[in-house]
């Protein structure tokens, strides 16, 4: 399939524009999505087998240790499709409170030669209301053959100093659907986010979050909801250091490392583009950073690694640094839509699970 793809698929898809091309893919995904016996028959023959032991982390269980990241399906409409595809794991959105259109177009860029994407998408989403409806139809957490994750980020119109109740409105509509929610604090095209990576900032607003799941999960008679932090990997040390506390202040369930890079090196070093680099470009760099996290926290914070994995041994770097789990996306414009499936499959050979 990987030769089909960049021979004949990967081609046709990369005569249209970016995001002409995403949209593309999502409609083709949403079809598959939408056919549950031919869904259910490509996740029987693309999950691992029985045989292979889950992956056990935040009181779920994930078939193997490869996720689709959040951007891909910003409004919940083709996640299902990943099952079928190979994928233990689906995290949908950015979604925000507010439904908006994102940032002007165009805002997203190819660098085939660097396998690198550029975008300013700007949390582009039909807002929380609408994905908690299409959500509430279909089958809901501990129903579903994978764990959906959700990453919830601040409504543009909403002023930095309202950024709390923003994020409280989102989790309120979008908790009880969740396997699990991430707050996404890193993305450099909303305008002031990544001021809520900053220590007072951080601590009001993750306090208040892990208030309300404790609020709810007395309401429900359960367990809190196993909420995430997504990072920058541009951050310092000492300010990883200062969200490391935070988050085992709040007994947060873990961290993923990391969104795109604001870093301008390299190839891109004059590239006069505005947003966030994806990719190649930022593999070594968040590896990085995840190695930092499990060495400062000696492994007693669960990290999801993202950034730049786009084979076997990209994710397996991410995991011999201190990931549990791994996600992709850039990596699946180059490679085609079953690399999660092949990266799963060799992490699953090299554990002797397969």
């Amino acid at each position: 399939m990987s030769v089909l793809y960049k021979s004949c698929i990967k081609p046709l898809f990369f005569q249209l524009d970016p995001e002409s091309a995403h949209e593309l893919a999502v409609n083709l995904l949403k079809v598959l999505s939408n056919l549950p016996v031919v869904r259910d028959g490509m996740a029987w023959a693309n999950q691992l087998s029985i045989e292979a032991e889950p992956v056990e982390l935040f009181g779920l269980e994930f078939p193997n240790r490869v996720g689709l990241a959040a951007g891909f399906d910003k409004n919940a409409v083709c996640w299902r499709a990943f099952e079928a595809l190979g994928f233990g794991h689906v995290e949908i959105g950015t979604v925000t409170f507010h439904e908006q259109p994102g940032n002007p177009k165009p805002r997203m860029f190819r660098y085939p030669e660097e396998e690198t994407l550029l975008n300013r998408m700007g949390f582009n989403n039909q807002g929380a209301h609408a994905v908690a409806e299409r959500l509430r139809k279909l089958d809901g957490p501990g129903e579903r053959g994978i764990p959906l994750g959700i990453n919830i980020g601040k409504s543009k119109v909403a002023p930095i100093d309202e950024a709390v109740a923003d994020y409280l409105g989102s989790f309120d509509l979008l908790a009880d659907l969740a396997d699990y929610l991430v707050i996404n604090v890193s993305s450099p095209n909303t305008p002031n986010l990544r001021q809520l990576q900053e220590g007072a900032r951080l601590r009001e607003l993750l306090g208040a979050l892990q208030e309300r799941n404790k609020e709810r999960s007395e309401r429900v008679g359960g367990a809190k909801l196993p909420i995430l932090l997504k990072i920058a990997p541009d951050l310092t040390e000492g300010a990883i250091d200062d969200i490391l506390q935070i988050l085992f202040d709040f007994e947060y369930a873990g961290i993923i490392a990391t969104n795109t890079t604001m870093a301008r090196t390299g190839p891109f070093a004059d590239i006069n583009q505005a947003g966030g680099l994806s990719g190649k470009v930022v593999e070594e760099m968040s590896t990085n950073v995840v190695r930092y996290i499990a060495e400062k926290t000696e492994g007693k914070l669960p990290i999801i690694g993202v950034g730049g994995i786009d084979s076997p041994d990209t994710a397996l770097r991410k995991l011999d640094a201190g990931a549990s789990l791994v996600q992709i996306y850039s990596g699946m414009i180059y490679q085609g839509p079953f690399l999660g499936k092949k990266i799963a499959r060799s992490l699953a050979k090299k554990a002797g699970d397969l």
